[in-house]
């Protein structure tokens, strides 16, 4: 493939991840009673905010050091330092670089290029990181969902609720111990660190709600918000922007509740990981320091 081609693809991809942002954004906002929504968001309390801040934070250095795990488990050894910068930075790459190589790319690459590990072991630690998560968001959203609404409205899908939160770590190590077997020996504390991260998101979304005085309903807000980042696991949107709103949009619908409240909360929890991204930026301009010293090159 040539670099014109290559590049004529990436650029492709961020118009139609552009693209499905900007109309899922319309669709709802569209739906949505906008004067409202604004003032909803505008009286938020600030003190809640910033402890939805601080909580969202801690879910990503806890999932930074679940990270490390799956390095060391391949033998890559990082400094937790360096591991959280290079964590960050990936964060600002997947959030405002979109549809380049992202920020799970350029950790691979990175950490291919400056250690003597092969290349499908370091992108087996980053993908089975992300699985790993992702069976923790099942877990927790089977969980929340069995005293929602939900659980009310459908009484005869409870059992099926039950076996989906009873089967996810039996599978996630029984898929480990068939598949990547370098990792079961950290199976059990990257299966806690994977509970822990999603449960100070959902402590994060908490706190968001608080601050816009949401004091009903919030295990039905909560539900949804972890069936709203599995819906934006897919990289069809620009950082899940648009994804996560309509899915709260059309379940709070269907429950027959305040959609302008799970829209702020998921604008708001948007603007929280935007904020918490540039931190990446500082990491990205030492990084480059770093790679320069080590191509013997001046630092800038």
């Amino acid at each position: 493939m040539t670099k014109s081609s290559s590049f004529r693809g990436k650029a492709l991809k961020v118009a139609i991840q552009l693209l499905l942002t900007v109309a899922a954004l319309a669709i709802v906002l569209s739906k949505t009673d906008l004067p409202r929504l604004t003032t909803i968001i505008r009286n938020a309390n600030l003190w809640h905010l910033l402890a939805a801040l601080l909580f969202f934070n801690i879910s990503k250095i806890v999932n930074a050091l679940r990270l490390n795990r799956f390095f060391m488990a391949i033998g890559l050894q990082l400094s937790t330092w360096y591991n959280l910068k290079l964590y960050y930075l990936g964060m600002f790459y997947n959030l405002f670089l979109p549809g380049g190589v992202g920020g799970d790319g350029y950790k691979i690459y990175v950490l291919r290029k400056h250690h003597d590990i092969a290349m499908l072991n370091i992108f087996n630690a980053v993908f089975w990181d992300r699985i790993s998560g992702i069976f923790a968001l099942v877990f927790l959203s089977a969980a929340l969902l069995v005293p929602s609404s939900f659980a009310a409205l459908y009484p005869d899908k409870v059992h099926l609720v039950w076996l989906v939160a009873g089967a996810a770590y039996p599978l996630s190590f029984l898929l480990t111990r068939l598949f990547y077997r370098q990792f079961v020996p950290v199976f059990f504390i990257t299966a806690f660190e994977s509970i822990v991260v999603q449960g100070t998101q959902v402590i994060s979304a908490w706190f968001i709600l608080m601050a816009l005085s949401a004091t009903t309903h919030q295990i039905d807000f909560l539900a949804i918000f972890l069936i709203s980042t599995i819906a934006t696991i897919l990289p069809l949107t620009i950082g899940g922007a648009g994804a996560r709103e309509a899915t709260f949009f059309y379940a709070l619908s269907h429950l027959g509740l305040d959609t302008n409240v799970g829209v702020a909360l998921s604008l708001i929890f948007f603007a929280i990981s935007a904020i918490s991204s540039l931190a990446g930026i500082l990491s990205r301009i030492r990084h480059e320091k770093s790679e320069e010293r080590a191509d013997g090159l001046p630092a800038a």
